[in-house]
């Protein structure tokens, strides 16, 4: 009930105090009503407010999310515009590699040309070659012919020009006088002369033509043959011999004894006027492998004229002096080389000389 009703109350006639205690009653229960209503009303607010806080704390998380998507947005398309100026450059550099690629690819097609142009011109050579070899085979054969042609003829005349000059000395001795004998002896010793150079000459074009047969030998062995025979020869001479143990290498037995025959035979000869000579055979470590090397304490000679010994004909000593053709060296130098080695010498006037000799290539 309303205050309005509680004033038409006492306005109309009397009401009994027992119905103005349930007006009152009535009054105050739709009070609490309105209170209970009120509280609920409050209630439902707070409930509205506190909804509203979560949904204001969620619109700010969902910003901050949005704010935080934004700011990757932005890094990702950062990371996009480098990654396409990066692809930018490698196209730029591809389109670079391709012109370099294009110009490499001519220059193997230029070098492809020349290469073929090159092997046409070699072609060519090798024919020429060929036919030069078969020319120079033939022409070696001819003058092999030749020459055993030639030494065949002139040795017959020198036998004659030595048989006779020796009869005359022999037989009609009694009616030259001392100078015609003199002068056969001469005679004789030039002929000597010329069939040993024949035979030197002989000796130089076979050894150029002879096939290399290389087998394991031993060096030192070699020599002391080549020695003993010497001494035979000359058993009155006193020489110091020294050899060292076994020297094994690779080379052609037969040749190699020529080597030792004429290197030995040098230093054997050259030591003839030595009273107390002396002649050593050995080897010595070398870069890259062994040399060989024949010493003596003869005559020796003189460095200024070192590069003149192993021509033919080359002499640095008169034939007077000791007995020779020049060639020796010849032989030597020539049977090294086709060994693959080198040979060289030392030596100085009146103190001896020393022979060195590789059978490798590069020592």
């Amino acid at each position: 009930m309303q205050s309005g009703d509680a004033t038409r109350l006492s306005d109309d006639a009397p009401v009994d105090a027992q119905s103005y205690a349930r007006a009152i009653l009535n009054i105050l229960a739709d009070s609490a009503d309105e209170k209970t209503q009120l509280s609920e009303t409050q209630r439902a607010v707070l409930n509205i407010l506190e909804d509203s806080a979560e949904e204001k704390l969620l619109v700010g998380g969902t910003q901050r999310a949005v704010l935080n998507i934004l700011e990757d947005v932005a890094g990702e398309q950062a990371r996009l515009e480098a990654t396409q100026k990066a692809v930018l450059n490698i196209l730029d550099d591809s389109a670079e590699e391709t012109a370099r690629l294009a110009g490499t690819q001519r220059a193997v097609l230029n070098i492809l040309d020349d290469f073929g142009a090159e092997k046409t011109k070699v072609e060519q050579a090798n024919f020429a070659l060929q036919q030069a070899n078969a020319g120079a085979t033939a022409a070696n054969r001819e003058l092999e012919a030749f020459s055993y042609s030639v030494a065949h003829d002139l040795r017959s005349p020198l036998r004659s020009i030595d048989g006779f000059s020796l009869a005359l000395l022999e037989d009609c001795a009694d009616q030259l006088d001392e100078e015609g004998r003199v002068y056969l002896r001469y005679v004789r010793e030039s002929a000597q002369q010329m069939a040993k150079l024949i035979d030197d000459l002989l000796s130089l074009s076979r050894v150029s033509r002879t096939e290399l047969r290389q087998s394991p030998i031993d060096l030192a062995s070699i020599a002391r043959t080549v020695l003993a025979h010497l001494q035979r020869n000359q058993p009155g001479r006193t020489v110091e011999l020294v050899i060292g143990g076994n020297m094994p290498a690779d080379g052609d037995a037969d040749l190699m004894r020529i080597v030792l025959e004429n290197l030995l035979g040098n230093a054997w000869k050259f030591t003839g006027k030595c009273s107390h000579a002396r002649i050593e055979f050995g080897e010595m470590a070398q870069a890259g492998g062994t040399a060989y090397f024949i010493r003596d304490n003869g005559a020796g000679f003189d460095m200024a004229y070192a590069d003149k010994l192993f021509g033919v004909f080359q002499r640095l000593h008169g034939v007077s002096e000791f007995e020779g053709t020049g060639i020796g060296l010849s032989i030597v130098q020539r049977i090294i080389r086709r060994h693959g080695g080198r040979v060289w010498a030392e030596g100085e006037v009146g103190r001896g000389a020393a022979f060195y000799f590789t059978l490798e290539e590069g020592i």
